[in-house]
C-alpha cells in the first residue's frame, strides 16, 4: 500500500475522527458518530481505499 494521505490531510482526518468518537461516546450524536472510526483509521494509516478509483492523493510530489 502506497500512502496517499498527506500531511494536512491527515491531520484533518485524525482530528474529525477524535471528535465524532468523542462525540459518540457521550451521547451527543447519536451511533453515526462512531463512523469517525474510519477517518481516524485513514489518517493513522495514511492510506485511503476511496481515493484509488480516482487516482487521487494529497502526499507531497517527491522531486528528482
Amino acid at each position: 500500500m502506497k500512502s496517499n494521505v498527506g500531511g494536512i490531510d491527515r491531520i484533518v482526518r485524525i482530528l474529525a475522527g477524535l471528535a465524532l468518537i468523542g462525540l459518540a461516546a457521550t451521547g451527543n450524536v447519536g451511533v453515526w458518530g462512531w463512523i469517525g472510526v474510519v477517518p481516524l483509521a485513514t489518517g493513522l494509516i495514511g492510506w485511503c481505499p476511496a481515493y484509488l478509483p480516482f487516482g487521487l492523493s494529497t502526499c507531497a510530489v517527491k522531486k528528482a
